[in-house]
């Protein structure tokens, strides 16, 4: 049960803090020439997305974007017996290309692993850059990511939840306190 839950990043500031990132990307990578981007489902694969449509503003690029369900290769499920199960990229290859996974929020870092053995499987990326809407900490992996749109301490009787219009309707960034913790 919630026992109260207030918003730390409303429409605008999400806009601000994925163009901000889009920005770095483009930055880092001196251009996207052999990038993709990947969303972690559910909520990474709308900021991919988004992040793809602000590069193209930005840019005039297309950058192709692909999706992968990483729920068969976390730590407590069974292991996943194929990788076209969890990728949904159409034809993107991702041999020696850089991936950009992107996810909502990072905690511990397991659904970041996930990710990475999942695209593992499916070939060798030159390299692989993590980009999250909200950073909380609590690291149980040594993952960090590279682009961070808003690093949010927490402890761990709070839940970091992030809404997208795309699937809830609006666009917001919520904390909510636990209650029994």
């Amino acid at each position: 049960m919630a026992e109260s839950k207030h918003a730390l990043m409303d429409q605008m500031a999400i806009r601000r803090a994925l163009t901000r990132i889009s920005h770095e990307i483009l930055e880092k990578n001196k251009g996207v020439d052999d990038c993709i981007l990947i969303g972690i489902r559910t909520r990474g694969i709308y900021l991919a997305r988004r992040i793809a449509a602000l590069i193209a503003e930005i840019e005039g690029v297309s950058l192709p974007v692909g999706e992968i369900d990483i729920t068969s290769y976390r730590d407590d499920r069974v292991k996943v017996d194929s990788v076209e199960e969890v990728y949904h990229g159409g034809s993107l290859q991702i041999e020696q290309k850089k991936i950009i996974l992107v996810d909502d929020v990072l905690y511990t870092g397991r659904t970041v692993r996930a990710a990475m053995d999942a695209l593992i499987d499916l070939g060798r990326p030159e390299m692989i850059q993590l980009a999250v809407l909200v950073d909380r900490g609590h690291r149980e992996l040594p993952i960090r990511p590279d682009y961070v749109g808003k690093n949010v301490p927490t402890s761990k009787t709070e839940k970091i939840e992030v809404l997208l219009s795309e699937i809830d309707e609006q666009d917001a960034v919520m904390i909510q306190q636990l209650r029994g913790n």
